[in-house]
């Protein structure tokens, strides 16, 4: 099992970062590789992705979500073995950090190498660096998920 953690500082309160990342099915617009997320329950996401070319589809199933505080979750079935914890640390009334931190299980030699060779940590600084652009360019979310898993 490979790990990850990759921090960010975006100029927006804790609210609004974390009520935009409520929003899964966003995510392609700022996320590298994933091509859909379809949010299916309360609790429930199926997520399409396509990385170096290699398409995989799975569920992921929220475990924790606290309103402004925390979002974390396992997959479940398909092709993909991960699980994660992204955190909202307000750092003043404007301004928030975002941390990401994710387990994963990269299958087949290419994603053994390209983990070995930090491919998945470049891929979320990138994915955060976009969320970054993606919430101050639009000032406010796009949409919230209010309630707590």
């Amino acid at each position: 099992m490979s790990q990850v953690k990759e921090s960010i500082e975006v100029d927006v309160p804790v609210t609004t970062a974390y009520n935009q990342w409520t929003q899964f099915e966003s995510f392609p617009q700022f996320m590298e590789g994933v091509e859909r997320i379809e949010q299916r329950t309360d609790t429930l996401t199926h997520w399409v992705t396509k990385v170096a070319g290699v398409e995989r589809e799975f569920d992921a199933e929220i475990t924790a979500q606290i309103p402004d505080t925390k979002v974390a979750w396992v997959t479940v079935g398909g092709d993909t073995e991960q699980s994660g914890l992204v955190t909202f640390r307000p750092i003043d009334p404007a301004h928030t950090e975002v941390t990401l931190m994710m387990d994963f299980d990269p299958e087949g030699m290419a994603e053994t190498i390209g983990d070995k060779f930090g491919f998945v940590d470049r891929q979320v600084k990138g994915d955060l660096k976009r969320f970054k652009h993606f919430i101050e360019d639009r000032g406010t979310e796009t949409g919230s998920w209010r309630g707590s898993v």
